[in-house]
Protein backbone atom coordinates (compact mmCIF):
# COMPACT_ATOMS: atom_id res chain seq x y z
CA UNK A 1 0.00 0.00 0.00
CA UNK A 2 1.44 3.52 -1.10
CA UNK A 3 0.94 6.64 1.44
CA UNK A 4 0.77 9.91 0.08
CA UNK A 5 -0.56 13.10 1.48
CA UNK A 6 -2.03 15.88 -0.66
CA UNK A 7 -1.76 19.38 0.92
CA UNK A 8 -3.25 22.32 -0.74
CA UNK A 9 -6.05 24.49 0.63
CA UNK A 10 -8.41 24.01 -2.34
CA UNK A 11 -10.60 20.96 -1.47
CA UNK A 12 -12.15 20.70 -5.27
CA UNK A 13 -8.08 20.38 -6.47
CA UNK A 14 -7.47 17.33 -3.21
CA UNK A 15 -10.32 15.40 -4.85
CA UNK A 16 -9.34 15.76 -8.04
CA UNK A 17 -5.91 15.20 -7.51
CA UNK A 18 -7.11 12.22 -5.13
CA UNK A 19 -9.29 10.98 -8.02
CA UNK A 20 -6.87 10.84 -10.65
CA UNK A 21 -4.06 9.45 -8.75
CA UNK A 22 -6.20 6.63 -7.47
CA UNK A 23 -7.17 5.83 -11.41
CA UNK A 24 -3.65 4.78 -12.21
CA UNK A 25 -2.51 3.56 -8.83
CA UNK A 26 -5.78 2.28 -7.05
CA UNK A 27 -3.30 0.16 -3.85
CA UNK A 28 -3.38 3.93 -2.24
CA UNK A 29 -3.75 4.99 1.11
CA UNK A 30 -5.00 9.15 0.82
CA UNK A 31 -4.47 11.72 3.59
CA UNK A 32 -4.91 14.99 3.26
CA UNK A 33 -3.96 18.71 4.64
CA UNK A 34 -5.73 21.77 4.13
CA UNK A 35 -2.61 24.14 4.57
CA UNK A 36 1.47 23.92 4.93
CA UNK A 37 0.95 23.54 8.79
CA UNK A 38 -1.54 20.80 9.21
CA UNK A 39 0.69 19.04 6.20
CA UNK A 40 3.21 19.16 8.03
CA UNK A 41 2.05 17.53 11.22
CA UNK A 42 0.36 15.07 9.43
CA UNK A 43 3.65 14.41 7.14
CA UNK A 44 5.18 13.59 10.93
CA UNK A 45 2.66 11.89 12.20
CA UNK A 46 2.12 9.47 9.17
CA UNK A 47 5.53 9.19 7.19
CA UNK A 48 3.62 9.12 3.71
CA UNK A 49 5.81 7.50 0.83
CA UNK A 50 4.68 10.57 -1.62
CA UNK A 51 4.01 14.08 -0.64
CA UNK A 52 1.92 16.23 -2.86
CA UNK A 53 2.06 19.79 -2.37
CA UNK A 54 0.12 23.12 -3.45
CA UNK A 55 2.62 26.19 -2.79
CA UNK A 56 -0.37 28.80 -2.31
CA UNK A 57 -1.65 28.02 1.14
CA UNK A 58 -2.54 29.76 3.97
CA UNK A 59 -0.82 29.68 7.51
CA UNK A 60 1.89 27.63 6.23
CA UNK A 61 2.69 27.90 2.36
CA UNK A 62 4.21 25.04 0.43
CA UNK A 63 8.16 26.18 -0.22
CA UNK A 64 7.72 26.69 3.23
CA UNK A 65 6.44 22.90 4.46
CA UNK A 66 8.61 21.75 1.84
CA UNK A 67 11.83 22.98 3.71
CA UNK A 68 10.72 21.69 6.97
CA UNK A 69 9.92 18.17 5.70
CA UNK A 70 12.94 18.12 4.04
CA UNK A 71 15.17 18.86 7.41
CA UNK A 72 12.70 16.77 8.81
CA UNK A 73 13.45 13.85 6.06
CA UNK A 74 15.66 15.12 3.52
CA UNK A 75 14.96 11.80 1.58
CA UNK A 76 11.21 12.68 1.05
CA UNK A 77 9.79 12.34 -2.50
CA UNK A 78 7.82 15.72 -2.83
CA UNK A 79 5.67 17.04 -6.25
CA UNK A 80 4.69 20.19 -6.83
CA UNK A 81 1.23 20.40 -7.97
CA UNK A 82 0.85 24.54 -8.04
CA UNK A 83 -0.85 27.21 -9.98
CA UNK A 84 2.77 29.39 -9.46
CA UNK A 85 4.08 28.73 -12.51
CA UNK A 86 6.81 31.78 -12.33
CA UNK A 87 10.25 30.17 -13.26
CA UNK A 88 11.90 31.62 -10.32
CA UNK A 89 8.99 30.05 -8.05
CA UNK A 90 9.87 27.33 -10.04
CA UNK A 91 13.46 26.89 -9.47
CA UNK A 92 13.29 27.58 -6.08
CA UNK A 93 11.51 24.61 -5.26
CA UNK A 94 13.36 22.35 -7.53
CA UNK A 95 16.33 23.86 -5.32
CA UNK A 96 14.89 22.44 -2.43
CA UNK A 97 15.07 18.63 -4.22
CA UNK A 98 12.08 18.04 -5.40
CA UNK A 99 10.69 15.25 -7.37
CA UNK A 100 8.53 16.78 -9.81
CA UNK A 101 7.01 20.56 -10.40
CA UNK A 102 3.67 20.36 -11.98
CA UNK A 103 1.55 22.67 -13.16
CA UNK A 104 -2.25 23.22 -12.23
CA UNK A 105 -4.59 21.92 -13.45
CA UNK A 106 -3.51 18.42 -12.60
CA UNK A 107 -5.12 16.33 -15.49
CA UNK A 108 -4.88 12.57 -16.45
CA UNK A 109 -1.93 13.13 -18.79
CA UNK A 110 0.43 14.82 -15.54
CA UNK A 111 -1.62 11.52 -13.30
CA UNK A 112 0.07 8.76 -15.77
CA UNK A 113 3.40 10.35 -15.82
CA UNK A 114 3.67 11.21 -12.16
CA UNK A 115 2.25 7.38 -11.68
CA UNK A 116 4.54 6.13 -13.81
CA UNK A 117 7.45 7.52 -12.09
CA UNK A 118 6.17 6.20 -8.79
CA UNK A 119 5.27 2.63 -10.18
CA UNK A 120 8.86 2.39 -11.17
CA UNK A 121 10.32 4.29 -7.90
CA UNK A 122 8.46 1.13 -6.29
CA UNK A 123 10.10 -1.43 -8.89
CA UNK A 124 6.15 -2.66 -9.55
Amino acid sequence: MIKILIVDDSNFSQKITANLLKKYIPDLELYFANNGQEGYEKYKEINPDYLFVDLLMPNLNGKEMISLVKEYHSEAKIVVVSADVQKSVREEVEQLGVLYFLNKPFNDEKAIFICGVIRIDRNE
